[in-house]
């Protein structure tokens, strides 16, 4: 059972709601308009520094084709986190991207700071995924990394192309 012996006290704690007419103004992101001389949705049409003048996030949807890969990578000092809006992707990560899980639309995923990984689409349709990093620059701090042995046959994969 909640009890709430001191209200008055609790109240004067409480979180007040900022003045919004101090901050800056919201910016939409239509999938409509072009950000990056491109029309639609890519990688640059989200959220981000780029696109939105934010600072301290970004936030954009990936779209990995069915039988396609991305690029293995990891993102110097940012965390991402991932949810998959549909489809299903094979994740490979960790050093030498040895660890490997599936995720399926509903999920979750916590990517840390520096962590490898490498999204693949072995379905047959189209992975549709929301991501969030701590990084405002789409591509900048973002590091490629060299495709590890035991992942050669992966090399038949196209790589994704974000238009």
């Amino acid at each position: 059972m909640l009890r709430v012996s001191k209200v008055d006290e609790w109240l004067r704690r409480a979180p007040t709601r900022p003045d919004l007419r101090t901050h800056g103004d919201c910016v939409i992101i239509r999938s409509t308009q072009s950000y990056d001389s491109r029309t639609g949705v890519s990688l640059t049409s989200g959220v981000s520094g780029q696109s939105a003048g934010a600072t301290a996030l970004c936030l954009h949807l990936v779209m990995i084709p069915p039988g396609t890969r991305g690029m293995p990578h990891f993102h110097a000092g940012h965390e991402s986190a991932v949810y998959a809006v549909s489809g299903e992707t094979e994740v490979w990560h960790g050093t030498g991207l040895v660890k490997r899980t599936v995720v399926r639309a509903g999920d979750f995923m916590y990517i840390p700071p520096g962590t490898p990984h490498l999204p693949v689409n072995k379905g047959d349709v189209m992975a549709i995924a929301v991501v969030a990093r701590t990084d405002p620059d789409v591509a900048d701090n973002v590091v490629v990394v060299e495709l590890p042995r035991h992942l050669a046959s992966l090399l038949s994969f196209p790589v994704a192309v974000h238009d």
